[in-house]
């Protein structure tokens, strides 16, 4: 009697924690930035003479990225505190510059708050965001997921 309880209990909490959890996928955590951004722009960290701690990367292969900006976080870390919710780790939606397949390892581009596949010549430790989860055939800007922090 008791073993059937308990199995009905658990298989009842796993549909209800699929279901609910589902579309969120991310870890996230507030940074104080200097504007509002949506959601899938790749950030990077400021220099000290900044008032703020993150802002739009601009710059291919930057080591100072520090993320993807958040479209709807499972766990948002200092939630109390002002700022934008930068995803770091899990998959998030990205702005990312084609071509780009699955499982490509992704990062900053000249295009302000958007990333691109890595080029091998041009890697240094720190410049990688995760790895590309969608496929994007040509050289169009396309929101696609990125698994964010997985190296």
């Amino acid at each position: 009697g008791v073993g059937n309880i308990g199995s009905s209990s658990v298989g009842f909490n796993t549909v209800h924690a699929t279901a609910t959890s589902a579309q969120y996928a991310d870890l996230a955590e507030r940074y104080t930035a200097d504007q509002d951004y949506e959601a899938g722009t790749v950030m990077i960290f400021t220099d000290t003479n900044s008032d703020y701690e993150v802002t739009e990367s601009t710059r291919s292969h930057d080591r100072s990225v520090a993320g993807v900006i958040s479209t709807n976080p499972a766990y948002l870390m200092n939630s109390t505190t002002e700022g934008v919710a930068l995803a770091l780790q899990g998959r998030v939606p990205c702005k990312v510059l084609g071509p780009i397949q699955r499982g490509e390892l992704v990062v900053t581009s000249n295009t302000p708050g958007t990333a691109q596949s890595l080029d091998d010549s041009s890697y240094l430790p720190g410049v990688v965001i995760g790895k590309a989860l969608g496929t994007i055939e040509d050289d169009s800007v396309q929101t696609i997921e990125v698994v964010v922090g997985r190296l």
